[in-house]
């Protein structure tokens, strides 16, 4: 039985109003017991009305009350959205009124898994949701609302079309093999076929790798020698004096790290211990996470004094970074410029110049603004990415059945199994332990 549960669901603390969302079969009845102004159970849907919450003959506060008739409702529930004024103690009162007379308190992402179960959404709208609220840049922003609209919901439907109709045709040629007008699936039939959707995830899974880094941020790595000006750089990117900057070579031992966002990208930064011979045992601990952040980066920021001559530590580190994602940086280029190397970009980071053409480099490497040409066929994060993996793999695991001349029969198993991965994407084929996890990364009013 579907019980009836109540959230803030505004951020906690003050303000101007805060929002309290109470949602199921009994919500406007147990609210109305409780809100001295006009009868909520005789109103429209969709309408807003001014009375006081009270508890018992004490009047808690003046609010709004904005009433939903399911199923026109986020979640599919009856449902009233209370607002209150914005103090802690008061939204409290109003909380623990609504427990008091009916209402449980929700678990974190419950409306939103109510709206799932409900079919007012699927697993990719719902996540969505949550990356419209954590958007850090506008292309996160723009994808995550596309997908709202449904527009990844779309895309892993016309895959699950095609692969449907292959497993429907396969099954009348199982079942009915005496009707004549149906189509005689073949290794040559089906060959094709799988092959075109092999080829249509490749280049999703493509797409997706551009934009999962666009909506979630790239973790970036600040390298270089001592004394280059990383951690100026560093400071420059956050417009703050995070990383201590000296002139003694050596004074960043450890990892500093700071998030920004420059331009259409998302920086997840990390500026390293300059990477250098040492025999101090401290200092040679952060060079060693200086070389791992640079392995685990997905784009490195590669420092060079440009105002002295390369040395054999600055050309190691070009040999270090060649196979990376890197942007190579020439720093202090407000005194002598002494070296030029192809697609440098020169910045002062003491006189904070230079910045503007770094973001427009930092966009062309991580190709971010190729997304508005990929028309929406991308996939916006890690679940989603793995899942369409394991249908490619299950379709590869079928091509390669064919090629060995497996019967149509056990193929069959292969594309079945990438008919349920994609499923899994939208939840159409999910596992309940899998709904559960997914919503409780959610706020608790949501």
């Amino acid at each position: 039985m579907v019980d009836n549960i109540c959230a803030i669901a505004t951020p906690y603390g003050i303000g101007a109003i805060s929002v309290i969302r109470a949602s199921g079969p009994e919500a406007i009845t147990l609210v109305n017991k409780i809100f001295k102004g006009k009868d909520l159970t005789k109103v429209k849907s969709h309408t807003i009305h001014y009375g006081h919450i009270m508890d018992n003959e004490e009047e808690i506060d003046e609010v709004l009350a904005l009433v939903y008739l399911a199923p026109k409702s986020f979640d599919g529930e009856n449902m009233v959205e209370i607002s209150c004024h914005g103090g802690i103690y008061v939204t409290n009162q109003v909380l623990n009124t609504l427990l008091k007379n009916g209402f449980r308190l929700a678990e974190r992402g419950e409306f939103s898994k109510r709206a799932f179960l409900n079919h007012k959404m699927d697993l990719t709208q719902a996540e969505s949701i949550m990356d419209i609220i954590s958007s850090s840049n506008k292309i996160a922003l723009k994808s995550s609302n596309a997908s709202l609209r449904s527009q990844t919901s779309k895309l892993i439907k016309s895959f699950r079309d095609k692969i449907l109709d292959i497993l429907a045709k396969i099954e009348v040629n199982i079942d009915y093999p005496e009707y004549e007008d149906a189509v005689d699936v073949t290794h040559e039939y089906l060959k094709p076929i799988v092959d075109d959707l092999i080829i249509g995830m490749q280049q999703i899974l493509k797409n997706s790798l551009i934009t999962t880094v666009a909506i979630h941020g790239i973790k970036t790595a600040i390298i270089g020698k001592p004394n280059v000006g990383k951690s100026s750089l560093l400071n420059m990117l956050l417009d703050e004096d995070k990383a201590i900057v000296s002139s003694y070579a050596g004074t960043t031992r450890d990892i500093v790290e700071g998030t920004l966002t420059l331009g259409n990208v998302t920086l997840h930064l990390i500026d390293t211990a300059g990477i250098h011979e040492s025999v101090d045992y401290v200092e040679s601990i952060g060079i060693e996470r200086s070389k791992k952040a640079m392995d685990e980066a997905d784009l490195v920021l590669l420092v060079v004094d440009a105002s002295k001559e390369l040395d054999e530590t600055d050309k190691k580190l070009l040999e270090m970074t060649k196979d990376k994602n890197r942007i190579l940086i020439g720093n202090k280029m407000d005194l002598k410029e002494e070296i030029s190397l192809p697609g440098m970009i020169y910045i002062s980071a003491k006189n904070k110049e230079g910045l503007d053409a770094l973001a427009l480099r930092i966009e062309e490497v991580t190709k971010i603004d190729s997304i508005d040409s990929m028309n929406g066929n991308y996939l916006n994060n890690t679940r989603q990415t793995s899942l369409m993996e394991k249908a490619m793999e299950s379709l590869n695991s079928a091509k390669n059945a064919m090629d060995l001349g497996y019967d149509i029969s056990l193929i069959e198993i292969d594309i079945k199994n990438a008919f349920d991965y994609l499923g899994e994407i939208t939840g159409e084929a999910n596992p309940d332990e899998l709904i559960t996890a997914l919503f409780t990364k959610f706020c608790l009013g949501k």
